[in-house]
């Protein structure tokens, strides 16, 4: 199996309460801790109401988590597309990939929220026929074509070229996908990434086999190529010591997310209000769209839904509140520390290493202590001819000097 690459996908998803300038500094702070264990990427997305994801730009949160930050790179998960006009997301996203020396990604999307859309003024029947609309005139201008005009429904471009281009060669671009096949249609049309945001649901996680057939088909009528390494996978993890310490840590606040989030706010078809969130862990951990346990436990949901889905090239963690701040951050580098070397094999040179050393022990630790018991000896004999040569040399008494002559 191909390495996976690893990262984090920030909606955000922060409980109402808490003072938000506060969870604005903790999330710069995830970013610069998610640097440090060397994760691939981090997404944040954009929002405008409801409350819990208060990110409305995430290119201005990316800039300064830009400065705080060296090697990851730094996604947009996703800029609604329907509500920007398009020449400007492209400014945006090449200042930002100039502002971070080449780590801005560009996702994509038609609006996750109704509630946003209806704040827009437009009717969510016309978003996702917008999100393509916009994807193919911003692709143009970061190519750097040649200055062209356009005249769509809802924006229009008259001689328009960026006068500075991405710093990366090629800026990796995605479109968001659910359940419904237009984001994989989208990726498939026009050649790029896919970012699967709906697998830590039920529905997504029992689309995700034939998603990317999807893909495959589009790619091929569009003249474009379909790379599954470019297909990023959501994921639920929370990683702890034993599977019961990891469950015992999200429960209230899993249940405190679903409640008021999925069940009172957003409404969300089928949400029902839960009151063991123990049971809703195990519930999730059962049907595989919740991977909350031990490292190996994880690593085992990881890799089942790698080879179920027919293969992705990144795993995105879900960064939610459900636990304390610092277990959270506990879980982060937990899975830096165990879950990455399990999946991608680093270790397994190491371990190999080690079982040799245990199966031979015998013979080369009895080897290494006849080795020793050699110099140890070969040094005494040196010790022993030396003291001997000295003993028996003749002792040298040095001439007195003779009296000197007086002058006659």
């Amino acid at each position: 199996m191909a390495r996976l690459r690893f990262g984090a996908f920030l909606a955000p998803h922060h409980p109402l309460g808490e003072h938000p300038t506060l969870q604005y500094r903790r999330d710069l702070d995830l970013a610069v801790l998610l640097d440090r264990l060397a994760y691939d990427e981090l997404w944040v997305g954009e929002h405008h109401s409801g409350g819990w994801e208060t990110i409305a730009s995430p290119e201005l949160f990316l800039a300064a988590a830009g400065e705080r930050t060296e090697r990851i790179m730094l996604g947009t998960g996703v800029v609604s597309l329907p509500y920007h006009h398009p020449f400007n997301v492209a400014q945006r996203i090449v200042q930002l990939d100039h502002l971070t020396r080449g780590r801005a990604m560009l996702g994509t999307g038609p609006g996750a929220l109704p509630s946003d859309a209806r704040t827009h003024g437009i009717s969510p029947s016309l978003l996702r026929d917008r999100q393509d609309e916009a994807l193919g005139v911003i692709l143009r201008l970061l190519r750097g074509e040649e200055r062209f005009s356009y005249q769509g429904d809802w924006f229009e471009l008259h001689d328009a070229a960026l006068q500075l281009l991405p710093l990366q060669e090629e800026l990796p671009v995605t479109a968001a996908s659910t359940i419904s096949p237009s984001g994989m249609k989208l990726a498939g049309k026009h050649g790029i990434g896919v970012l699967s945001v709906a697998s830590n649901t039920a529905e997504g996680l029992a689309a995700l086999p034939t998603q990317w057939g999807i893909a495959e088909t589009y790619a091929a009528e569009c003249g474009q190529v379909a790379d599954r390494r470019s297909w990023r996978v959501l994921f639920s993890w929370h990683v702890a010591e034993t599977h019961e310490q990891a469950v015992a840590e999200v429960a209230d606040g899993l249940a405190h997310w679903h409640n008021e989030y999925n069940v009172r706010i957003l409404g969300r078809p089928g949400a029902e209000h839960v009151d063991d969130g123990r049971a809703l862990a195990e519930g999730m951990n059962a049907i595989g769209i919740g991977a909350i346990g031990t490292p190996e436990e994880v690593a085992e949901t990881i890799l089942r839904v790698h080879a179920t889905s027919g293969g992705f090239g990144t795993a995105l963690g879900f960064v939610h509140d459900w636990a304390s701040p610092e277990a959270t951050n506990r879980s982060w580098d937990l899975f830096a520390r165990y879950v990455v070397p399990r999946i991608n094999g680093y270790t397994r040179s190491l371990e190999a290493s080690a079982e040799y050393l245990s199966a031979n022990k015998a013979e080369l630790m009895g080897g290494a202590v006849v080795a020793v018991m050699e110099a140890i000896n070969k040094h005494h004999t040196r010790e022993v001819t030396a003291e001997e040569t000295r003993a028996g040399s003749p002792l040298v008494v040095p001439r007195a000097a003779e009296p000197a002559s007086e002058a006659g």
